[in-house]
């Protein structure tokens, strides 16, 4: 009986490597794989091991016979997506090497700024060789990042990497710095003195923002700046959300959206058994959010959803989750795709989930409720003290003659009444002293991790990036893994072939062993290099 990949999957390929007979897919070595939205297990391959039960950080890998009745969609979407024709594979997938680093120099010591996964999986990476040490700055107090303070406090499965990462923590050479912000405590040119090389894995940590008028009313804010609200995040805890309408509108409907949308509407008594912060909690016990809209501008085939998180959607208990029939239809190219079975596999899934959500028997009023909207673009919201709704533009889809889908305004007004709004619409970096960033891109410019001077400029030797602020904010919290292998592997030829300075040694003065306490540490560090 074969296991079966759930919701929470996190697709750092650990899984991969564990399975004894490859039927694991999409593989880090694929093409497929940066852009899957879940990890998959053949059904007629798998021998029921269990060792990839074992490897996954986030046990999101469960046998068949123990499916939850809310896991069941997963049997088939793991099943499904070995219907597709695919390529011949090997016994075993390829893994790809550790970056081997030389021992004929002074041992490598490397600064990585930011702690989340694709902080952890760098010093992973790193640490894989002897005499290697790490020391790991982030500004807030406690590590992890988005893995603690961007997933939703009612997925405790998708959190425990946290434990993957804590393993990380513990090895031989690696030193946390909490509580220090580099460009203010400390400086690039500071870190660069006293390491081979120094790691950004910032993330993208802003949004994107909508320029409409009455974007700056109150009531209207980010999905992001909500979930640090409801995850406690230090600077967030401050702030306050009006949930005294029947309704709110999310613009985007990716991830995010989605899990705002769930926190906005779950019964306060469920997470109360979660960790969610106790002011967010209380709030929502207060709150008279009836129906959450969430608003796309393209089609249901462009939803951005990923198919595991819009399937944990539609079992969570006493929620509806509607669509509106009429904007279930397919652009020019999904139709003929699908008229000749050639539709990708997530995009399938999609719409199968997407038709169950229009044909759910209506409830009654008590129940609360998700609604999903398309071909609407927003255009203004509307209030003058504070938010009363937004206005949108409908939207047409049609297709070029490149095949491309694109969307065009009819003209024709659509509003809702709403007292919260919020945007979830995408995230960019943001740009630290001393680094070079691309505006444009919301990126730090960069080849393979290796830092540009600018966007097509020379590289910064010993200055490298990993995750978000190096590719964009794509992927998932795995993703970052096979990310920060490239970038380590660069560094590391890097300082192999004598391309990086050697840095000075730390001051006798600064302890030895790693410090869970480090400001008191690191102030002491910078105080002696400062001396004339």
């Amino acid at each position: 009986m074969p296991h079966v990949v759930t919701q929470s999957c996190c697709s750092d390929a650990s899984c991969v490597y564990a399975c004894p007979v490859n039927c694991i897919h999409p593989t880090p070595d694929e093409p497929d794989f940066l852009t899957a939205e879940m990890l998959h297990i053949d059904p007629q391959s798998c021998v029921d091991c269990g060792a990839c039960v074992s490897a996954c950080p986030v046990d999101a890998i469960v046998p068949q016979a123990k499916l939850t009745e809310a896991q069941l969609p997963f049997l088939t979407i793991n099943a499904d997506f070995y219907k597709q024709e695919r390529p011949p594979r090997p016994i075993l997938a390829p893994v790809t090497p550790a970056a081997s680093v030389s021992r004929d120099r002074q041992p490598l010591r490397v600064a990585i700024v930011g702690s989340g996964p694709s902080a952890m999986y760098a010093a992973d990476e790193l640490l894989t060789q002897p005499g290697v040490s790490v020391d790991v700055y982030d500004k807030l107090p406690q590590p992890h990042g988005l893995a603690r303070l961007g997933v939703a406090p009612d997925h405790q499965k998708t959190r425990q990497v946290s434990r993957l990462f804590d393993t990380i923590s513990a090895q031989k050479g690696f030193t946390f710095h909490l509580g220090i912000e580099v460009g203010k405590d400390i400086t690039h040119e500071e870190l660069m003195t006293t390491h081979h090389a120094v790691i950004y894995a910032v993330g993208a940590s802003t949004d994107r923002e909508l320029r409409i008028p009455g974007s700056e009313l109150p009531g209207r804010s980010s999905a992001t700046d909500f979930v640090a609200w409801y995850n406690g995040h230090p600077d967030h805890a401050h702030r306050t959300f009006d949930l005294s309408h029947e309704r709110a509108v999310i613009i985007g409907n990716g991830n995010v959206a989605l899990d705002v949308a769930r926190i906005l509407t779950t019964d306060p008594d469920a997470l109360a058994e979660t960790d969610i912060a106790p002011y967010a909690l209380e709030a929502l016990r207060h709150s008279s959010i009836r129906e959450v809209v969430v608003v796309g501008r393209r089609g249901v085939a462009q939803s951005a959803f990923t198919v595991p998180e819009f399937a944990g959607l539609v079992t969570v208990p006493d929620i509806d989750v509607t669509i509106d029939r009429d904007e279930l239809t397919l652009d020019p190219v999904t139709a003929r795709l699908a008229d000749t079975d050639d539709l990708p596999h997530a995009v399938a899934q999609k719409l199968q989930l997407l038709r169950h959500a229009e044909e759910s028997p209506e409830h009654g009023t008590d129940r609360k409720r998700i609604t999903l909207r398309y071909l609407l673009s927003p255009t203004r919201i509307l209030g003058t003290d504070r938010v009363t709704g937004i206005e949108f533009e409908r939207m047409d889809l049609t297709a070029d003659g490149d095949g491309l889908v694109r969307s065009t305004a009819t003209g024709e007004i659509d509003t809702l009444d709403a007292g919260l709004v919020l945007t979830s619409i995408g995230y960019r970096g943001v740009a630290l002293p001393g680094v070079p960033f691309d505006e444009r891109a919301g990126v730090i410019p960069n080849t393979g991790g290796r830092v540009l001077t600018e966007a097509g400029g020379s590289t910064a030797l010993g200055t490298y990036v990993t995750g978000w602020i190096k590719r964009g904010p794509s992927g998932f919290i795995g993703t970052n893994k096979s990310c920060a292998q490239e970038t380590v592997g660069n560094l590391v030829d890097d300082f192999n072939a004598g391309r990086l300075s050697d840095p000075l040694e730390l001051p006798s003065s600064v302890p030895a062993e790693p410090s869970r306490s480090p400001l008191r540490r690191s102030k002491d560090m910078l105080s002696t290099l400062r001396r004339p």
